[in-house]
């Protein structure tokens, strides 16, 4: 995992603009994956979601003429994100069922510290500086100020049982980032990378939910359904496309940096969606993800090479 990389450790002003809207692509897929699992259960939806996706960017892959099967390498760290990329869902998703969705989005967060510390030990170039640390700092501060209302109150055994599952999901999310940047998938493409944690993540999710039972199929309404699509379309074949097509170019830190938008942008969401309340909480925490981010990309931020 010591190949060196290419990449920027500063995202310019273009990749910043794409990235919010990935984040809020993903903050509005927030919402619409309440709706889904209204529909199914949601290891069956997550594990649907990505066979579904993986069929649709086969296709759209195939319609380009673009090759995905060329030997290039990449089988083995391709096999390995896919199975990372699995549990990541699964401890997330059962998690989830002990712990609140806000407490389960805070603890899953952990992974920009994990994707920072792995390029800054497997990544020459990437030095996780001070600033940096400050900035991921920040930007938990405005999650936690954000989402954190009663963090301290109703705390129980299994609520914190809950909290360490998401936490766990957050630590794999940050090692799938860690293996592609460091291993053979830096220069795969986003669609081949993408595709691979797709199609492991479908089989591993679809028999866990098969098997464990907690495959279940409610009311199949349009809202349903077309929330469903939302996840596949845009979160899954869109967001994760083109976050793995910025990882090729970007580093880890700079990157995961706005991931601590996604969730606020869903609180705004649900604000006009749903119908959930907005505090002061959430205008100062995204005043707080906001200066994080600037310190993580910082020019000065970034260290020479080692």
């Amino acid at each position: 995992m010591s190949n060196r990389s290419h990449v920027s450790p500063d995202l310019d002003a273009r990749a910043a603009a794409i990235l919010t809207g990935c984040c809020v692509i993903w903050g509005l897929g927030l919402v619409m994956v309440k709706f889904a699992n209204a529909g199914l259960s949601p290891v069956l939806n997550a594990g649907l979601r990505s066979a579904c996706a993986a069929l649709l960017l086969f296709t759209l892959a195939m319609v380009r003429g673009q090759s995905l099967f060329t030997r290039d390498g990449t089988s083995r760290d391709g096999l390995l994100t896919g199975t990372v990329f699995a549990i990541e869902f699964l401890f997330l998703y059962i998690g989830l069922t002990y712990t609140t969705a806000s407490r389960g989005i805070i603890f899953l967060h952990c992974a920009p510290f994990v994707a920072a510390y792995g390029e800054h030990l497997f990544v020459p170039g990437h030095r996780l500086t001070s600033q940096r640390v400050l900035g991921l700092v920040a930007a938990f501060a405005g999650l936690v100020v954000a989402l954190g209302d009663g963090l301290w109150t109703g705390v129980s055994h299994t609520v914190l049982f809950g909290d360490f599952l998401c936490f766990v999901g957050g630590v794999f999310w940050g090692l799938t980032t860690v293996i592609i940047r460091a291993g053979t998938l830096r220069t795969a493409s986003a669609e081949k990378t993408l595709l691979y944690q797709l199609v492991v993540s479908a089989v591993v999710l679809l028999v866990w939910s098969f098997v464990s039972g907690e495959a279940r199929v409610g009311t199949l309404s349009p809202s349903v359904l077309g929330a469903f699509a939302y996840t596949v379309v845009l979160t899954v074949v869109v967001g994760y496309q083109t976050w793995f097509w910025l990882l090729r170019s970007y580093s880890a830190a700079s990157l995961h940096a706005f991931t601590f938008l996604t969730p606020i942008f869903g609180v705004i969401a649900g604000y006009f969606i749903l119908g959930e309340p907005v505090t002061l909480g959430t205008a100062i925490g995204l005043v707080l993800v906001a200066s994080g981010i600037y310190l993580v990309n910082r020019p000065q931020a970034a260290a020479p090479p080692a």
